[in-house]
């Protein structure tokens, strides 16, 4: 096969009956409060949808008037202290000088702070 890619699925128009983006936000270490909000937001919208047929212009309406923040989250203030020390071990690693074993056990040391 080499350097080729196979996808086993394919893309067509319209919606999906399933999304994984708040799995995957939640792997990426997502607050929870910002998973919880988002799976509010999608079983308020899969009742709604389920309950009517409706345009995608109302649907959209609907998804600004439910998802409206209550306050403004970034992605990086649950553990702004525990990336900082992240970044400034990164920023001082070499990393065309380490061997794989070191580099391993950097892995392991900013593994080890995010616990």
């Amino acid at each position: 096969m080499g350097n080729k890619i196979i996808f086993l699925r394919k893309l067509a128009r319209g919606g999906s009956t399933h999304s994984f983006g708040i799995h995957v936000a939640k792997m990426a270490g997502m607050p929870p409060s910002l998973i919880e909000r988002a799976n509010d937001i999608l079983r308020q919208l899969e009742e709604r949808g389920q309950q009517t047929e409706v345009g995608r212009e109302h649907i959209a309406e609907k998804l600004k008037e439910i998802s409206h923040p209550r306050m403004q989250l970034s992605i990086f203030d649950a553990h702004s202290e525990t990336f900082e020390e992240i970044r400034s071990l990164l920023e001082e690693t070499d990393i065309n000088r380490l061997t794989p074993v070191e580099a391993l056990l950097k892995l392991q040391e900013i593994k080890n702070k995010l616990k």
